[in-house]
């Protein structure tokens, strides 16, 4: 019997009638990230540029949080057409490619998810998870509609020509990384420096003007929502090994001794 995959982080935006809320995979475990998948998050990122995530990690995280009601997005390191070759025959079926500042740059990364004669995926369908082995019918004609495609937006190029890259048929929709454009700002580590802000609204405005979804990364419970209510149609406010991190540091400040040796009660 021909098996059916889910619906693309493409569709699930189409479907919305709120605002997206995911947050990062960052710690490469499938336990975690299953722990994750059953919170009521709408999504989460997979992250393969910046933590421990190789194909086989990937590819058993997403093993992991099918059985659950959220779609997983997988970043992949860069926009090379092998990697997310490999990415997307894993059976990843939504991709965002970091670090593209132009439009050319994005429509490298749609002809790297697309078959020829429209793109250069490489064919194993029936080698690969992406089809179920060839039990998903008619995969290779309408693989378009089992993928979306998003690119982030961190640098100041890509700030400026955000709109343009918007509008590269067959992205799906931009991301916003405010780290890294702090960085490209000459602001390391002033995500919420206000320029910085100014140019995440400026690139919402552009995003939004193209027609295609913008979603943008940040922790700040305060500026999230301003992001929101600036059009941002998905966010991540957070992530599982800064939770664990947060978490940790409070239960060592919960019974950690004062400086007379005493343990403070909690409260204190």
């Amino acid at each position: 019997m021909p098996l059916r995959l889910n619906p693309t982080f493409r569709d699930a935006l189409a479907a919305a009638d709120r605002p997206l809320v995911g947050m990062w995979v960052c710690t490469g475990s499938p336990l975690v990230a299953e722990i994750c998948a059953g919170s009521g998050l709408d999504w989460l990122l997979v992250d393969m540029e910046h933590s421990p995530n190789g194909l086989e990690s990937v590819l058993a995280q997403l093993q992991a949080v099918a059985p659950y009601p959220v779609t997983p997005v997988v970043r992949v390191p860069v926009g090379d057409v092998v990697m997310i070759k490999q990415v997307l025959d894993l059976g990843a079926q939504d991709l965002l490619v970091p670090m593209v500042s132009s439009a050319e740059a994005a429509r490298a990364a749609v002809e790297a998810v697309r078959y020829p004669p429209r793109g250069r995926r490489g064919v194993g369908s029936a080698l690969s998870r992406s089809a179920r082995w060839n039990r998903v019918e008619g995969y290779l004609e309408r693989a378009d509609e089992h993928v979306s495609l998003f690119v982030q937006v961190e640098t100041v190029e890509a700030v400026a020509a955000a709109g343009e890259i918007a509008s590269v048929d067959g992205v799906d929709g931009v991301f916003v990384g405010p780290s890294d454009l702090a960085a490209s700002m000459g602001l390391l580590g002033q995500q919420t420096h206000p320029d910085v802000v100014a140019a995440v609204h400026r690139t919402i405005d552009a995003v939004r003007a193209a027609g295609k979804p913008v979603g943008v990364n940040a922790f700040d419970p305060a500026l999230a929502r301003a992001y929101v209510e600036a059009g941002a149609s998905f966010v991540l406010v957070g992530a599982d090994v800064t939770l664990l991190a947060q978490g940790s540091e409070g239960l060592a400040r919960l019974l950690a001794p004062s400086a007379d040796g005493v343990i403070a009660p909690p409260g204190t």
